[in-house]
């Protein structure tokens, strides 16, 4: 439920605010009433006050569990292995790495992986699934058959169905372990491969792409002055320039946030680590309260 209330914390007209806010997100789940208002603040019990509901202290040393929102607004890295996961599925700042063919889009996706490694060990790598995929499938076809090339492989919906399911559930792994989620690709861009080799009537993978937490930008490498290199695994260079307009189309359409990333692969790198700077200061803009003490959680001891 969105929450468009401003903040001041001295306001008894301001707290009656907030506290209707959260009155009607619990009546929309079916939740008419509370009896109890759990914190491991003192400032809970004004809380429990307003629903009428009773106050239980817990943990207020945190020794139990060695978290508070003072870690939190200061390292979310250190703190992320406590948020309950559902919080850290919507919290976790999503960048996704798409792109034409040979456009350079796993390089760029692979060396922004690297550079904020530094800052958060437990970055994962999340790559692009689909190319994995191709390589299984396709091994598969030669075991049965020694011939097989390339072209012979006929693409189905149920495949793309799940690409497009493994690559979410490698983004949501990637969001369970760290605040910082770079993905070389996703279950949106499975669908414009899917209209690629199948054509716009095929919906295999439009499903899982239905499922998408909210992202914070896309990436969206340009073709434009990047020579194509045939891998032996690619037949879309006539294509490069169609595809590039699809991202771009698809991402308008659906509301997404995007950037197209051009020149070498350096002004890439300078241009894509300002922008996520950007994002990461600004999803990392928490605040204590005024009347709100630093939790300085206890260090045990021998």
């Amino acid at each position: 439920m969105r929450n468009d209330c401003p903040e001041d914390y001295h306001s008894e007209e301001i707290w009656k605010a907030q506290n209707e806010l959260m009155r009607l997100a619990l009546k929309s789940n079916g939740i008419t009433s509370v009896d109890a208002v759990f914190s491991s603040e003192e400032y809970g019990a004004q809380l429990a006050e307003a629903f009428g509901a009773e106050h239980v202290l817990v943990d207020q040393s945190r020794t139990t569990y060695p978290v508070s929102g003072t870690l939190c607004r200061d390292d979310l890295g250190s703190a992320w292995p406590y948020i309950i996961g559902p919080a850290r599925q919507e919290m976790a700042t999503r960048i996704i790495v798409v792109g034409a063919e040979s456009t350079g889009t796993t390089t760029l996706a692979e060396a922004v992986t690297e550079h904020y490694r530094t800052r958060f060990p437990l970055l994962a790598d999340v790559t692009e699934y689909g190319r994995d995929y191709t390589y299984e499938k396709f091994g598969a076809l030669q075991a049965e058959k020694p011939d097989t090339q390339l072209a012979d492989m006929v693409w189905t919906e149920q495949d793309f169905g799940r690409i497009g399911a493994r690559q979410n559930a490698m983004e949501n792994a990637a969001a369970d372990v760290c605040p910082l989620v770079i993905a070389d690709t996703d279950s949106l861009a499975t669908t414009l491969w899917e209209r690629f080799y199948i054509g716009e009537r095929s919906y295999g993978s439009y499903n899982a792409a239905s499922k998408l937490p909210k992202r914070d930008i896309y990436l969206i490498t340009d073709h434009v002055g990047v020579d194509f290199e045939d891998d032996g695994w690619r037949e879309g260079e006539h294509r490069r320039a169609d595809m590039t307009e699809w991202f771009k189309e698809t991402l308008t359409d659906e509301g997404h946030s995007w950037i197209l990333v051009t020149g070498d692969h350096d002004r890439r790198m300078k241009t894509v680590t300002e922008i996520i700077d950007l994002i990461l200061a600004q999803r990392s803009e928490f605040t204590s309260p005024p009347w709100a003490t630093r939790t300085v959680l206890e260090v045990a001891t021998r």
